[in-house]
Order: C-alpha cells, then structure tokens, then sequence
C-alpha cells in the first residue's frame, strides 16, 4: 500500500504492523506535512463486531486524552472503495523504538534505569486511572512502550502506546466483557474479561521483570502463580519486593493502584540511600550482594541457604607465621625433653596445644566451609574442613530477633580501646547465633564472615530479615 492515499489526505510510507483485521501504517498527512500513524481495521474474512467495538472504544478514548506520554487523535473516518472497507484512526506520530525493540537488539538497563521506566508510566497510569470512569488500558506490554533517546543522565522519554484494548469501568456494565491483553503480562482477572486499575498495575510489573531479568514472564517459572523471577533477576531484596507486590495474583494482596505503587516506590528509594544510625526496632538495610563477594546465598519459599566459603591465604597468613613460632619451640622443647628427663617432657606439652591449635587455625582458614540453614521450623549450622562436618548448632525454632552492629571501639578486659567487628546477632529462643566480620572466636555459637568490609555483613543481614519477614535492629554504639 506504500503510496496509497487515505482518506484524500495520508500518504501511506510503510507499513508499521499488522495484525488479524487491523494493520498499522506511517503515514504523511498532506495538509500539514507531518508524519501520522494510521491503524485500520479492514472487514476481512475475520472480522468480529467485538473488534469494532474496541476500535471504535480506542477512537474514543484517544479523543479525550490530553497527555504528552500518550499518542494525540488527529482523525477518524470511513474507508469505502472498492478494495479497502473498514475504518481508519489517524494520531500522532512517535519517533521512538519500544522497549522489546531495545532489548531485542542487546540493550539492558540498570537499577536505576528501570526505576526511572516504572516511576514514568506509573505517573501515565495515575493519569488515566485518575478519569472518571478510569481508563484501564489492558495490555501494557514491552511492544506497547516507547523509549526515546538518551538524555543526560535519565533513560530516556517514555511513552505509553496502543489503546486497542482499552476499557472503562462503565463499558463492563450492563454489557458482555471482551478478554484481550497478553499472556504472561494479564493478571487473572483479565482472564475472565474484567480490568480493574490494579489490572495496569500488574502488567506493568509483568513489563519490569521483562527488562531486570531479559525474560518474557511467560517463560519464567510460576508458583500458585506468582511469577518466579527472583532466581534470575540481580536486584536488591526491597526492589524484588516491591515487584512481587505489582504482580500478585490476589487483588487484595497486590499494590491496588497506580499512585500507592508510585508511593512504595519512592519509599523503597528513599530507606536504600539512608539507614539511620541510632536504635530502632524497625531499620531496614537495603543492600545487594556485594560485588565480588563470594558467599552464597540460595533461597525460595521453603529454605533459606547461606554458604561461607574458606577464608583463604590472605587470613591464615598470621595464623602461619604464629604456627611456625609455636611449632619450632614446640619442636626445640620436646627434643630437649627427650633427651634430658620425663619431667622436662610434661613441660613441653603445652607447645603441643599451641601447634595443634595453629594447625587447626590455618586449616580452618584454608578449607573451612560454614554454612547456615533455616527453614519455616529450624535453623541449623555446620562447618565442614576436609570432608569432616561438625554440627555446632542444632535445629531450633523462633527466630525472634535480628540486631545489627556496626564496627565500633569498646574496652576490653585489659582497660584498652579495641575495635569490634561489625555483627548480625540473630536470636533462636534464649540462644544467640551471632554472624560477624574478623577470625574466630571461643563464642560456641559464632559463625566467622571472612569479608574486607561491613557489606556482606549487611547484605547477609538483609537478606534473612527479607525471608523471615523479621525487622533488623541497628544497635548504635559509642565509638
């Protein structure tokens, strides 16, 4: 049809998509000069009045919408020659790729990007839902979202495409309810024919999964039909949340609207840049698995997993040269002892001590691997060097408790300033199993982090407060 003119008016360019019974062309309106998108619906062999319905609902729409993120109706008319029958919607031209296009040719996004994708349509939903009736738009999808070009430091504009499905809450009443979307971007209920503005809000949930883990949601795993996208995506624990509450499949569990998504948003923005320092039963850390950390972390609904891997050279070099102090006296000693009388030899038995324990401590540094297991009923922990496992805390229940302790000076027994390390203590009924950054300790139920820094630490912290659905107590100290 490239040339064809419709309507006495648009010149066809090329041809944009198509579809059963409607095609999508850009166009030149000859009036003006300005490039238009034209979207027919044709009466071909497939044609169903539902569908001119919708078209005739999206003509409408259009018309009364006023918003720069959303294409402008321009005109609406009959088409009657002896080839082409049907009707046409003329409406601004958008020079921009959609989202499926940028992540078709490679393109991904960062945290930030994706949130400044999802604060911009929320703000188009609060738009639409904000009429009255609503205006739910049904099918928010990557191929329905334009992205323009850079700009500075933002991702770029956004702008919120094809109203084919679109519905008002006074459409459905009193009428039959036609289901249209996509699946694996449609909330349940669509399925019954039936949006609410929650409905948007689900499919632009559906989207953001899309872009943080380069999967379509149809093709990523469901439980009870909850999108399992945790496994895939790198994001932090209050984003993942944050999108698991756009896509619950309960209406009444989900984020019910538009403007309480946004809100959640910008709350779970606001606690990631800061974390107060003083006491409180309700600091939450917002932190990501630091880069090049090597702990473990393997979690789902039933089970929560933390390994530890082996401290390593780098710690158990202090270890070696003690050990070899200790070891050569112990060697010294217990050669003199031998040679000169038993009594001499009892003396020496303590270098014994001391050269198992270094060797115990630079096997521990090199091969000791700790791992911490909680499920709905028990935590347990065991460390493993060379094949041996030794059980140091068996299963419990009622985890009641996190309190988080960052790096502080104290005085110690001597009367000296020390530094103690940064420390998660988690409470198991009147038992405490205390995480913490240094070596080891003679604490029985301490597990020894080997990090550089307080983030893992953090991090670890994070994620089982996530999981146990526990607060995290920030203890202050003086420093």
């Amino acid at each position: 049809m490239t040339g064809q003119i419709l309507g006495e008016r648009y010149e066809v360019q090329q041809q944009l998509g198509k579809k059963a019974g409607r095609r999508t062309f850009l166009a030149r309106d000859l009036t003006t000069g300005e490039l238009v998108v034209v979207k027919l619906l044709t009466f071909s062999s497939d044609f169903v009045w539902d569908d001119l319905k919708l078209f005739e609902r999206e003509a409408e729409t259009l018309k009364a919408l006023n918003h720069p993120a959303i294409p402008r109706y321009l005109d609406y008319f009959e088409l009657n020659s002896d080839s082409l029958k049907g009707f046409a919607l003329v409406q601004t031209y958008i020079p921009a790729k959609t989202l499926e296009n940028h992540l078709t040719a490679g393109r991904t996004f960062t945290d930030i990007e994706v949130k400044q994708i999802a604060k911009a349509l929320l703000e188009i939903l609060i738009y639409l839902h904000g009429h009255n009736p609503p205006v739910i738009h049904r099918d928010i999808k990557p191929s329905n979202i334009l992205l323009g070009d850079r700009s500075g430091n933002r991702v770029g504009k956004l702008y919120l495409v094809d109203f084919g499905s679109v519905q008002t809450v006074a459409a459905t009443e009193g009428g039959t309810m036609t289901v249209v979307g996509t699946y694996g971007y449609m909330p349940p209920e669509q399925f019954g024919g039936r949006g609410v503005p929650a409905s948007d809000v689900y499919s632009l949930g559906a989207t953001l999964i899309y872009l943080v883990t380069g999967k379509h949601p149809a093709d990523l795993p469901q439980r009870d039909l909850r999108i399992q996208f945790e496994q895939v995506a790198n994001v932090n624990p209050a984003f993942a949340d944050w999108l698991r509450g756009m896509t619950e499949p309960s209406l009444d569990r989900r984020l019910s609207s538009a403007q309480e998504a946004l809100q959640a948003l910008e709350e779970e923005q606001l606690q990631e840049l800061s974390v107060p320092e003083s006491h409180t039963t309700n600091s939450i850390l917002k932190l990501g698995k630091p880069t090049g950390s090597k702990i473990l972390v393997t979690k789902n609904e039933d089970l929560l997993e933390i390994v530890v891997p082996p401290r390593g050279f780098e710690l158990s070099t202090v270890f070696l040269g003690l050990f070899a102090t200790a070891w050569n006296s112990f060697i010294l000693f217990w050669t003199i002892g031998v040679l000169a009388a038993p009594p001499f030899v009892l003396f020496s038995l303590p270098f014994w001590g001391a050269g198992f324990f270094m060797v115990y401590q630079v096997l521990s540094a090199l091969f000791e691997r700790t791992r911490l297991r909680v499920d709905r009923l028990s935590i347990s922990l065991s460390k493993q060097i060379l094949g041996f496992k030794f059980r140091r805390l068996g299963s419990k229940r009622d985890i009641t408790k996190l309190e988080y302790i960052p790096k502080h000076m104290a005085i110690n027994a001597q009367g000296d300033r020390v530094q103690i390390p940064p420390q998660l203590i988690i409470s198991v009924g009147v038992q405490k199993l205390i995480i913490w950054a240094g070596m080891s300790t003679n604490h029985p139920n301490d597990i020894t982090v080997p990090i550089k820094s307080t983030s893992e630490i953090e991090w670890l912290a994070q994620e089982l407060s996530d999981w146990l659905a526990i607060p995290i107590t920030r203890v202050a100290n003086n420093k």
